[in-house]
C-alpha cells in the first residue's frame, strides 16, 4: 500500500484541526462555502504578475464571468485558458486565484480563468460549453489582450482537468482552436467511478473520497448513462489522436490515479506526446497546497515550464 508524505499527513492533520467536514456530507451551498473559505485560510503568498482584471463574455447560458491575468513579460505572449477544479460543482475563480497567479508568474504568459456554469443548478453538459466558448473567445480576443491566438493552451485540476481535456478533443474535432499544449492535473477522465483506485483509496486520504466523488457525479451528471458520454467521461473518446500534446500529473494517492494514468496512457497510445508526472506520497488537491508541501511548488513548475516549452 502506498504510503503519504510526511507533509501531507501534516496537510490532514491541519485539515482535522480545521474542522473540515466530509463533502458528502453537506450541500452543495455547504461545500461552496467550506471551500471558499478554505482557500482564504491559506497563508501562501502568490507570485507577482503585472495586473489582473475581471471580465464577462456572452456565455452560451448567459453573461459569464473571466478572470484575466497578465504577466510581467514585455511583448505578446501565450494565452491559457484555465478551468478551476471543485467536482463540476463547487470552487470559483476566487478558490483557484493562487493557482491562476502563480502560473501566469512561471509560464510568463496571460491567464484566462473561467467561471463556468456548475451542477446542480446547470448539470452536465452546461459547463463543457462554457469551457469551449471561453477558449474561443480568448482565441478572438488575444490580439487585444497582448496575447498570440497562435499560441494557446488549457490547463485544468481535477474537474478542471475535465473539462480541459474535454476542451482539447472539441477544438481537434471543429478545426480550432489550436492548441500547444493541455495540462491536466489529476484529471476527473471517467465517470464511470470504476478503477481500481476507487478501492485502495477510497477514504482515509484527504477530502476526495469515493463517496465524495460519487457525490459530485449526482450534481453534475443529468443520470448516470451520461457517464458513457465522452464530454464528461474523455478517456471514452472513440479516438485521440490529433489532440494537443499533454503533460498529465497524477498524484500516488488518489480515487483519480488510475484514471490519470489511463488517460495518458491513452493519448501516448494514439500518438499524442505526453509528458506524464506522478508525485509519490501526493493526495488529490496537492498541486494547490504551498507552500506547506514541497511537491505543490514544483508540480506547479513543472506545468509552467512545460508551458514555456510550448509557447517558445
Amino acid at each position: 500500500m502506498p504510503t503519504m508524505h510526511p507533509q501531507i499527513l501534516k496537510a490532514i492533520e491541519a485539515m482535522e484541526r480545521a474542522g473540515l467536514k466530509p463533502i458528502e456530507a453537506l450541500s452543495p451551498a455547504e461545500a461552496r462555502a467550506q471551500m471558499e473559505a478554505t482557500a482564504q485560510s491559506r497563508k501562501a503568498e502568490a507570485l507577482p504578475v503585472a495586473r489582473v482584471e475581471d471580465r464577462t463574455m456572452p456565455g452560451p447560458g448567459g453573461a459569464m464571468r473571466l478572470r484575466l491575468y497578465w504577466p510581467e513579460a514585455a511583448g505578446t505572449v501565450g494565452a491559457i485558458a484555465y478551468y478551476h477544479g471543485g467536482g463540476h460543482v463547487i470552487g470559483s475563480l476566487d478558490t483557484h486565484d493562487l493557482i491562476a497567479r502563480n502560473l501566469c508568474n512561471l509560464a510568463g504568459a496571460l491567464i484566462c480563468s473561467v467561471d463556468y456554469r456548475m451542477g446542480p443548478e446547470h448539470r452536465f453538459p452546461a459547463a463543457v460549453e462554457d469551457s469551449f466558448a471561453a477558449l474561443a473567445w480568448l482565441h478572438a480576443n488575444a490580439p487585444s489582450l497582448g496575447a498570440d491566438p497562435m499560441r494557446l493552451g488549457v490547463h485544468g485540476d481535477s474537474a478542471g482537468a475535465n473539462l480541459a481535456a474535454v476542451v482539447a478533443l472539441i477544438a481537434r474535432d471543429k478545426g480550432g482552436p489550436q492548441l500547444r499544449l493541455q495540462s491536466l492535473v489529476y484529471p476527473v477522465a471517467d465517470y464511470r467511478q470504476n478503477t481500481r483506485s476507487y478501492e485502495t483509496f477510497a477514504s482515509g486520504y484527504g477530502l476526495l473520497t469515493r463517496a465524495a466523488m460519487e457525490w459530485f457525479r449526482k450534481h453534475y451528471l443529468r443520470g448516470p448513462e451520461d457517464a458513457d458520454d465522452w464530454r464528461a467521461s474523455p478517456l471514452l473518446a472513440p479516438n485521440h489522436a490529433g489532440v494537443a500534446p499533454a503533460i498529465v500529473v497524477a498524484a500516488e494517492c488518489d480515487v483519480l490515479h488510475d484514471e490519470s494514468q489511463a488517460y495518458a496512457e491513452a493519448l501516448r497510445g494514439a500518438g499524442v506526446a505526453v509528458d506524464y508526472r506522478e508525485y509519490p506520497g501526493m493526495i488529490h488537491a496537492f498541486f494547490g497546497m504551498v507552500p506547506a508541501v514541497d511537491d505543490a511548488m514544483a508540480a506547479q513548475r513543472a506545468v509552467a515550464a512545460a508551458f514555456r516549452r510550448a509557447f517558445a
